[in-house]
């Protein structure tokens, strides 16, 4: 196996994109297995083009039990970052049965794969949507687990999934156990400095920032805030926002330490990769029209069941034990986008 090989799932997605560069330029060799339901092929040109470094691609999907063992047969990782999987709630509401068979199923087939092949170093793209409601808006790791839409409660499911195969492994005092860092992501938002890569969702935005920034282009008309009325200072809900570089530069620091003494004798960890502030709907807006001197047309809209007021990370544990913490701040996040958005007005081509 080629210790510097690492499989990448769902890497010509989003935030996959943005850790095959920073893999790339920390001397990784990176494999790619994506099926493009839900990215395009352009963005790891764009990787090359930044890198100078071309990764390897398969398109295919990780359901595909034949043909992911073939591509562990010959690349030989010795850990994969698992990003691939579906990410609309709204969606996974209308469809949950498609959100259970790519996520928790197609995690199914990706572990069984990494059993057989004896590759048991995994980093795990999991989200903050696998807490419950808390009195407190700053969430720790060990708050209790509740999600609230199927979306969540998939990254729920594959989390459970992952520690049984770790107390497994322990139990059976396995030679070779499984490391497993599961990232718990809060919001992630910004692109790559250079503008060539960014977030490029299909149809209309699910996200606030691309809404904003393809308000601000004149791609959409007008944003919709659900809801003014919450015991917020504006009024307006509060996320913590973290930039997609930041976020990406913990799954190299979780590799790190999925290598060291303290995983030594296996584990399954997770993590929150979150800067640690909360920005409101407004605040975004704000910065936003600050940084384009673009005006945002928005309305207020209902609430949504199911938001919360306040909900932002506690990063604590990834400082103490994966000696991550962020470096760019939203000024960067907005400068970022916009850039991106206005070299890229539609996108992938």
């Amino acid at each position: 196996m080629n210790a510097k090989t690492i499989l990448v799932t769902g890497g010509a997605g989003y935030i996959g994109s943005h850790a095959c560069v920073e893999l790339l330029q920390d001397g990784f060799k990176v494999v790619v297995v994506d099926n493009l339901s839900n990215s395009k092929i352009e963005s790891l040109n764009r990787v090359q083009q930044i890198t100078g470094k071309k990764p390897s691609f398969y398109q295919t999907d990780i359901r595909d039990k034949q043909a992911l063992a073939d591509i562990f047969a010959k690349e030989s990782p010795t850990t994969v970052i698992h990003f691939a999987g579906l990410k609309a709630v709204g969606e996974s509401c209308d469809k949950p049965q498609l959100y259970y068979n790519n996520n928790v199923y197609g995690t199914l087939v990706l572990t069984d794969v990494m059993m057989h092949a004896n590759v048991k170093q995994l980093v795990f793209s999991s989200s903050a949507t696998v807490y419950g409601e808390s009195s407190c808006p700053q969430y720790t790791e060990n708050f209790p687990l509740g999600a609230i839409n199927p979306y969540g409660r998939s990254k729920a499911m594959i989390e459970d999934i992952l520690r049984d195969l770790s107390a497994a492994d322990r139990n059976n005092q396995s030679k070779y156990p499984w490391k497993i860092a599961l990232l718990r992501y809060f919001n992630p938002i910004g692109a790559h400095e250079s503008g060539l890569i960014g977030e490029d969702p299909n149809g209309i935005p699910n996200n606030l920032m691309p809404y904003v920034a393809q308000v601000a282009i004149g791609k959409l008309k007008q944003l919709s805030i659900f809801g003014n009325d919450y015991p917020t200072p504006d009024g307006t809900g509060i996320r913590d926002y973290i930039h997609v570089v930041d976020l990406v530069k913990g799954h190299i620091n979780a590799i790190a330490a999925l290598n060291s003494e303290s995983y030594k004798c296996g584990g399954c960890n997770a993590y929150n990769l979150g800067t640690g502030k909360g920005y409101s709907v407004l605040e975004i807006i704000d910065a936003f029209q600050k940084v384009t001197g673009k005006p945002i047309n928005y309305k207020i809209a209902p609430r949504r069941s199911g938001d919360l007021a306040e909900c932002f990370a506690n990063p604590e544990l990834a400082l103490k034990e994966l000696n991550w913490k962020v470096e760019k701040d939203l000024h960067d996040m907005v400068t970022d986008t916009w850039n991106w958005q206005t070299k890229n007005p539609q996108g992938y081509i």
